[in-house]
Formats: structure tokens, C-alpha cells, sequence
């Protein structure tokens, strides 16, 4: 073990000694301070990915909901991960619900939260980007409706005019459980309207600035049968540029933790992996393997990266797994990366995409 990966263990329980939201700002203010240290691997070029127009140095990002007000991205890629998200942001400052939101189960190596899309709005996000400048790493932005909008479409529109100077790649995020009725425009009908409007504003956007940014969707694990039918004929017809699979569930099943299991919110971590890379699977067979997919949903090493670039994904993004995993997470990812490829005489970890995608269908 290396003296970051221990320095690391050690700060979990003083992490954990705080409620979940207090841990998640004093981790910020350390990645602010240059408390945190870096990556320590040696970079891989079996592990870059091609992806919309973008070159990530490593398949492995941070999803969105950590650095919901783009205060350190760069800090973030310094610990090694390939890109990272930030958001989600609304055009509107907002507090979001209620505290507590943020619910640890541990024996689960899970959370569960109900935070509400609270940020400080596009203007703060938007100052901070500007100054961090545009060549310096995978940034996307992760943009939302504020909870008292009246017309949660426009709010996505906001967003791609204010960062599309500043943004590697946008994400539509219309599948958080906390907002009330945002995940109603997964419906065919609503995601159709919806995209149809987004890659306006996008149009406009590359007219004015004669530059192209890559627009994601995220969806939520929780869909039916007829539901990835939908969404996939949805995508087919639309410029998206990839899909995000997936957002947290509602989901309880299975978990240990039976104390703050009825929490409301979504639940994130190991018990949303199966569900997740099921979904994921799912999306791959209905897409077929020209759309881009981007894993997300209970990753926590090396093997369950392979587990989600096999199901059918390119690129991943996790959140939870470094609560638990700790800063170094990326650097071990990266390393059992690499042995892997060594081990198994694999040229490219692209040759692993969607390799297992029909053993996941039937899960």
C-alpha cells in the first residue's frame, strides 16, 4: 500500500465523523487547499478514448453531483480521472430540499439523497469556467430546470447559450428523482420536444461561434421494457452525441441497511450496479453500436469498469465509489487497468466494448 492510498484510508472515519453533506464540503475545500494529492500512475495510451470529437486520456470520469458549482474541476482531473462533470447546474440559484438529504449506508457501501438540484446557479458556475480556461482537460456541464420553472425546457436551452464557450460536452439531465416531474421527459413525446429544442440552441450556438459542442442525455435505471423502446426510437431520429446510463434508482432492493432504506431520494452505490449495466445492456442492444454509451451506477474498482465497458459502454463515471474508495481511487482503477490489458494481451480497452453486452440482457 502507498503512502497517498493509507493517508487515504486514515481520512475516511475523520470523514465519516461528519454528516454526509459537512464531509462532501470539507472534501471540496480540500481539493481547493492542494490538500488532496495527485495521481500517480504513468499514463496509458491503450486506455485513451475517441469519443464525439473528444480525446479522454482514460475512460474513467467523475460523474455529476460532486462539483455541482465548478469549483474544482481541475483538482479533480489532477487525481487522475480521464474527464469530470459538473452540475447540476440551474439557470436560478437554488437551496434545494430540506436537510438531511444526504443519507450514508455503509453496510451497503451506498447513499441515498434527496438533494434538489441545489447550486449556485449558471452566473457563479459560468465566472468560475471562464477562468480556468478551455484546454485543460474534459469538463462537462451537467445543466437541469430549476424546481419552480415554469417551462423546464427553456431551462436547458439557458444552459447550452450561457457554457457552450466554456463546455467539452454538455449533459441534459432529466432523470433525478428529486425535482417533481423532471422525469417525465423521458416520455417519448416530451424527450422529442425536448431535443428537438436543445439542438436548436445548439445550432444557433455553432452559427455565432463556429465551434461544435458533443450533447449527452442521462437517463434513470428505473425505465420498462416499453420505455428504452421509446427512448431509443427517440435517439435514433436526434444529433445526440451519446447516453449517459444511468442516474440513481428508487429502487430499495436487496439492501442491508433496512434503517434509512426508506429514506426518499435516490439511491446510488454498489446495490445500483446490476440494475444499472442491466439497463445500460439494454440501451446497447436497442442503439445498436454506432451511440456512444457512458456507464455510471455502482462502480468501485477495475473489474466493474470492465463489467460496464463489456455491457456495452466506451466511457464511465463514478461518485459514490470514491465516498467509499477515497481519492486514490482513480490511480488503482487505472493501474488494474493496465495489468488487465498486460495479463490478457489486449491491444486497447476499446477492445472490450460490448463484448458481453447478451450476457447482461438476460440478468
Amino acid at each position: 500500500m502507498g503512502i497517498f492510498e493509507f493517508a487515504s484510508q486514515l481520512a475516511r472515519p475523520a470523514l465519516f465523523s461528519f454528516s454526509p453533506e459537512k464531509a462532501h464540503t470539507l472534501s471540496i475545500k480540500a481539493l481547493k487547499s492542494g490538500m488532496v494529492p495527485g495521481a500517480t500512475f504513468s499514463h496509458d495510451k491503450r486506455l485513451t478514448v475517441k469519443l464525439a470529437g473528444l480525446n479522454f486520456p482514460n475512460p474513467v470520469g467523475l460523474a455529476a453531483g460532486y462539483d455541482k458549482n465548478a469549483e474544482v474541476p481541475d483538482a479533480v482531473l489532477r487525481l487522475g480521472f480521464g474527464f469530470t462533470e459538473v452540475g447540476t447546474i440551474t439557470p436560478l440559484a437554488q437551496s434545494g430540499n430540506p436537510k438531511p438529504r444526504i443519507f450514508r449506508l455503509v453496510e451497503d457501501d451506498a447513499v441515498i439523497n434527496r438533494l434538489g438540484f441545489n447550486n449556485e446557479g449558471h452566473d457563479a458556475a459560468l465566472e468560475r469556467l471562464k477562468h480556468r480556461g478551455i484546454n485543460n482537460g474534459i469538463v462537462g456541464v451537467n445543466i437541469g430546470a430549476n424546481k419552480t420553472s415554469e417551462d423546464f425546457v427553456a431551462d436547458y436551452e439557458k444552459g447550452i447559450e450561457k457554457f457552450f464557450d466554456v463546455a467539452s460536452y454538455f449533459t441534459a439531465n432529466i432523470s433525478s428523482p428529486n425535482t417533481p416531474g423532471l422525469r417525465n421527459l423521458q416520455a417519448a413525446e416530451a424527450l422529442e420536444k425536448l431535443l428537438e429544442r436543445i439542438f436548436e440552441s445548439v445550432g444557433n450556438c455553432e452559427t455565432k461561434k463556429r465551434k461544435s459542442v458533443p450533447v449527452f442525455l442521462k437517463i434513470a435505471p428505473d425505465l420498462t421494457e416499453y420505455e428504452m423502446d421509446d427512448i431509443a426510437e427517440v435517439i435514433k431520429s436526434s444529433h445526440l452525441d451519446a447516453l449517459i446510463v444511468s442516474n440513481t434508482t428508487l429502487d430499495r432492493s436487496g439492501l442491508k441497511n433496512k434503517k434509512q432504506a426508506d429514506e426518499a431520494g435516490g439511491l446510488s452505490g454498489k446495490p445500483l450496479f446490476q440494475k444499472s449495466t442491466r439497463v445500460l445492456a439494454n440501451m446497447r442492444q436497442r442503439l445498436g453500436p454506432d451511440m456512444p454509451l457512458i456507464g455510471v451506477g455502482g462502480i468501485s474498482s477495475a473489474a466493474d469498469v470492465i463489467s460496464k465497458l463489456e455491457a456495452g459502454a466506451s466511457l464511465v463515471q463514478i461518485y459514490t465509489g470514491l465516498i467509499y474508495g477515497g481519492p486514490c481511487l482513480p490511480t488503482k482503477i487505472m493501474q488494474e487497468l493496465s495489468a488487465y490489458l498486460d495479463q490478457n494481451e489486449i491491444g486497447h480497452i476499446s477492445e472490450l466494448v460490448g463484448t458481453k453486452t447478451d450476457d447482461w440482457l438476460g440478468v
